[in-house]
């Protein structure tokens, strides 16, 4: 049986934002210009995709102020990494079997 890929994540996008998010230490944060530099994103396409993200619990956004700046800083969620660790473990699973003749295709 193939493995199921999560679909929030799977995005090209999204998995993207997944790989960088996941590389910061747990508790650890970025802010919103830094990952959409980093990602050579526009703001409205990451908007869109951190919103996908935090619909499904796998990202964190907190606005605040620095100063009177305003600052967004977004990192993963427990529910994230978990969920990373997941697709990662089917992507695994999944090129494990290429190659490998379905049964019947002998």
């Amino acid at each position: 049986m193939t493995p199921e890929l999560d679909p929030v994540i799977h995005a090209q996008a999204r998995l993207r934002v997944v790989v960088t998010l996941n590389a910061l230490a747990q508790g650890d944060q970025i802010t919103f210009p830094g990952l959409k530099d980093l990602l050579g994103m526009t703001a409205g396409n990451l908007s869109v995709h951190l919103s996908k993200l935090e619909e499904a619990g796998y990202v964190e956004i907190v606005k605040t102020h620095k100063g009177r700046t305003p600052v967004t800083y977004v990192a993963l969620t427990r529910r994230g990494r978990l969920a990373f660790e997941e697709y990662t473990a089917a992507i695994r699973e999944l090129l494990g079997t290429a190659g490998t003749p379905a049964p019947g295709d002998t």
